[in-house]
């Protein structure tokens, strides 16, 4: 068996052209062979390495053009500039992750935050850039604004690059990095294979959670139409009025109410199959290649939500919430290949359902209700159901022309988010009848949100280059990118009211959430549905993006070992944020030009240099900008947008460091440094009942400081003796990377994260920012360890994943009584994972077996704010630890 390349192995690629052979000093041209394609599929291979398939954007200069640094110097045909990393399909099985997102966290300088939310450099997901076979993706998810890659299933996946360093055929969008992920796309051989697993949480399986019935296929992630939401609804959420008792009759009640405990919660399980053909034709090739899978998984979180907006921080709201969700996630794949000679073409279609289904049950005290010693106050429950959507189309044309190239690409996806019936009820418990009630009045409430957001994207590319062959070959390209965004998005909220606003008699308001909201009761009491969707925000918004493109790059060798690549990209782009019924809107007309430049120095065989610096930006997103309230199902807290945000401008400066001492084994060092004008920051902001918000404004500026070294080393074990040890080698996978960054925040004005009335609001920066706090969701230190054993010449490995990341800032700290409170931190904490992989041939049939044991150090997940003397817990609770057994085979 070859073996796997590993993503250790630093790829070096060409992101848009590749210049003609660059020679080592003293180095004969060499014939390339060809190994890996930045701009399209190419299947070829490394020198006994796995086939590496990549799509990214650009245009390719010829066929044997890339080139895998896992060798020596010389024996590379091309030297490419960026700084690049990739997991290969090996990469990704020996991670054991079953989502991207989960694989890409061993890449050194990535971190996942939250949902499958990757952070490069810590850098928060809006500094990131997601792409799919080189075409961006719009977000199902409005308060993020990449797509998150836990939704990505790896059998779906070929590859995954990470570019850190700039290059001009990439979007202007650029500030910690790109992660592209392509497809699979024309098989070498036919094959069929069927896998499942299935797995248990050590917090969660077999114990006790809180469910909701909803409807009869939950289970796949599908509403059977229990949760339609009637067209009056609607009409009445646009308009602004409230629905009468008789309409309130009409709504689902007991199967979207009705909390019941669960002792056992399910195990988790999933299953997933994928097949693949191709065949020859004339002066071709075609082929084809489809995926599916679902998974179905378990949380129980048993959490501690504190607030206080006291100065000396004692503990104002004071909760233990117990959540749990039962996430579906189902996709599917398919994908038609065809290779003419030089020419390829690819076309990719992929779905992508992912729902979780929410019950909430809180119960806790709040300064400003009066309670009996040892019994809660209030007690607060939520039914949710967030189902979201992607459904991408697209093709790619790779043409060869001898020196010319031309790359064309088109796409259109569209993502929805939909989150109908979030019901959430508060009772407060009553001296008077010795029991927990619920008059719809006051703090004691009921109501009822709907949700619905529709992004549409179209984006279409060409890419040129022309090799001038000369003493010193000259790589001249250049390309037009065109993306067109549209999203509309609602959010309907009323709140159960009787006559008048009056409460309920006593009687009544002792019932069940269900019986509270039956038919007869709301009937016999004359109880409303008051629409308050504009109490907080906008009803609805409509956002849109147009952006239009274009670079030019050269890249040329200077002199033997020292190579240049020189280019500019101009980009205008308008966007807008439209709130219905509101005077107040975003309105961003800007243009740009982002120049990049590299020179890679292989001052000796096993050895280079790189030095990188670059211009680029990050546009404020729409979930940033539009004053619209979101529930965070991760987070269970809302945001809401801040509509007077500005765009962030980033210089970027690089050098990096190489040593492949050994084949497929590698030490890299390197420093980089960005200064960032007005990064955008979320900001703790509180409610008017005491709960905590999250906004958003620009702070002055920032500058960020880091390092990262990466280690690559194979142990054979053949000098032990023995057949075992004659096929086996350990595998050693180290990185880290140190990040120091500061906000810098004077008398500046700056956007103030609260627009009422969506009045325009300026508050001093050092108001809201601490001068020299690190940016949100930055960690100092991140450390990704990888020790394994395995079988060079067979499917056998046993992996041991070691990953650690230092507190980070999840919120800047609110203000209260005009005092900045501490800020909100996360502390990821330590984390071991065992991965182990086995082989076997039944008849025709290769079988893989597969353990996986995760968070074995059991660390829980803890948000808070830290005080002088006390410590206020935002959000804790334990996490876990999570074994699954699982098997594939395959035809």
């Amino acid at each position: 068996m070859k073996k796997p390349l590993s993503f250790g192995s630093l790829l070096l690629l060409t992101s848009a052209l590749i210049a003609p052979p660059a020679l080592a000093q003293g180095a004969e041209p060499q014939t390339a062979e060809p190994a890996l394609q930045a701009q399209g599929e190419n299947d070829a291979e490394s020198d006994g390495g796995e086939a590496v398939d990549i799509s990214a954007p650009g245009a390719s200069s010829g066929g044997d053009e890339i080139v895998v640094t896992g060798r020596f110097i010389p024996n590379i045909a091309r030297i490419t500039p960026e700084v690049v990393s990739v997991l290969s399909s090996a990469d990704i099985a020996r991670t054991g992750e079953g989502d991207i997102a989960g694989a890409l966290q061993r890449v050194t300088g990535l971190s996942v935050v939250g949902n499958g939310f990757v952070y490069v450099r810590g850098l928060g997901d809006r500094y990131s850039l997601s792409l799919l076979n080189g075409s961006p993706l719009p977000s199902p998810e409005p308060l993020r604004r990449v797509v998150p890659l836990d939704i990505f299933p790896t059998n779906a996946i070929a590859s995954a690059l990470v570019q850190k360093s700039y290059s001009v055929n990439y979007p202007g969008e650029f500030g910690g990095g790109v992660i592209n992920l392509t497809t699979l796309a024309v098989p070498k051989e036919s094959f069929f294979q069927l896998g499942g697993s299935i797995g248990i949480d050590t917090e969660t399986t077999g114990k006790l959670g809180y469910t909701y019935y909803g409807g009869d296929t939950d289970w796949l992630g599908y509403d059977d139409g229990t949760r339609k939401v009637p067209g009056f609804v609607k009409e009445a959420g646009a308009g602004g009025t409230s629905l009468t008792p008789e309409q309130a009759t009409q709504l689902s009640n007991a199967s979207t109410t009705l909390l019941q405990r669960n002792r056992d919660i399910p195990p988790q399980f999933k299953g997933e199959f994928s097949f693949g053909t191709a065949k020859d034709i004339a002066n071709g090739r075609i082929g084809i290649i489809a995926a599916a899978g679902i998974d179905n998984s378990w949380r129980t979180r048993d959490a501690i939500q504190q607030a206080t907006d006291d100065v000396n921080g004692g503990v104002q709201r004071d909760f233990r919430t117990v959540l749990t969700e039962n996430r579906m996630l189902v996709n599917g794949l398919l994908g038609l290949g065809a290779e003419f000679g030089e020419h390829k073409i690819r076309i990719t279609n992929l779905y992508i359902h992912d729902t979780l289904k929410q019950s909430r049950l809180g119960a806790g005290s709040d300064a400003n209700i009066s309670s009996l010693p040892g019994v809660p106050a209030l007690i607060e429950q939520n039914t949710n159901w967030f189902e979201r959507q992607l459904i991408d189309n697209q093709a790619v044309g790779e043409f060869k022309f001898g020196d010319f190239n031309v790359s064309l690409r088109g796409s259109h996806a569209n993502t929805k988010r939909k989150s109908p019936y979030e019901r959430q009820f508060t009772y407060q418990y009553s001296t008077l009848v010795n029991d927990y009630v619920n008059s719809l009045s006051g703090t004691q409430s009921a109501s009822i949100a709907f949700s619905d957001l529709s992004e549409t994207l179209w984006a279409g590319a060409a890419d040129l280059s022309y090799t001038i062959q000369a003493a010193r070959p000259i790589t001249v390209s250049a390309g037009y990118a065109y993306n067109d965004t549209d999203r509309v998005s609602s959010r309907y909220t009323f709140r159960y009211v009787g006559p008048g606003a009056a409460p309920l008699n006593p009687v009544v308001s002792q019932l069940r959430p269900d019986y509270l909201l039956s038919d007869y009761t709301i009937l016999t009491n004359g109880i409303i549905l008051q629409n308050t969707s504009t109490s907080q925000g906008s009803a609805e918004y409509d956002a849109s993006l147009r952006i239009h493109a274009g670079y030019g790059q050269v890249e040329a060798e200077l002199m033997d070992g020292l190579r240049a690549t020189v280019g500019v990209r101009y980009e205008t782009a308008l966007e807008r944020v439209t709130s219905i019924g509101a005077a107040t809107g975003t309105n961003l007309d800007n243009d740009y030009w982002l120049p990049a430049a590299t020179v890679t120095w292989n001052f000796a065989e096993d050895m280079q240099l790189r030095l990188h610096g670059s211009r680029t930006l990050a546009r404020p997103q729409f979930r940033e900008l539009a004053p619209q309230i979101y529930q965070d199902f991760e987070s269970d807290r809302q945001f809401i947008g801040n509509p007077f945000l500005v765009d962030s401008k980033l210089d970027n400066f690089e050098a990096r460091y190489e040593w492949y001492y050994a084949r497929d084994q590698q030490l890299s060092i390197a420093g980089f440094y960005k200064k960032i004008k007005n990064p955008v920051e979320a900001i703790a902001t509180f409610t008017s009942d005491g709960r905590l918000q999250t906004g958003f404004s620009n702070a002055p500026s920032a500058n960020l400081l880091g390092g990262e070294i990466e280690l690559r080393k194979y142990i054979p074990l053949d000098t032990l003796g023995g057949d075992f040890f004659a096929t086996h080698r350990i595998v050693l996978i180290g990185n880290y990377s140190y990040t120091k960054s500061k906000i810098k925040a004077g008398d500046e004005l700056v956007p103030d994260p609260i627009q009422p009335g969506g009045t325009p609001r300026y508050q001093q920066a050092n108001l809201l920012f601490s001068d020299g706090a690190p940016m949100v969701g930055q960690s100092d230190h991140l450390v990704n360890v990888q020790v394994g054993l395995e079988d060079t010449e067979a499917l056998s490995q046993i992996t041991m994943l070691f990953s650690y990341a230092s507190e980070r800032v999840t919120n800047r700290g609110p203000i209260s009584s005009g005092v900045r409170l501490p800020d909100i931190v996360e502390k990821p904490g330590i984390r071991l994972d065992v991965v182990a992989r086995k082989g076997v041939t039944i008849g025709n049939a290769e079988v893989e077996l597969k353990f996986e044991a995760r968070n074995l150090t059991r660390t829980k997940y803890q948000e808070y704010q830290q005080f002088d003397a006390n410590r206020v817990d935002i959000n804790t609770y334990a996490l876990g630890r999570t074994f699954s057994l699982g098997a594939s085979v395959k035809f």
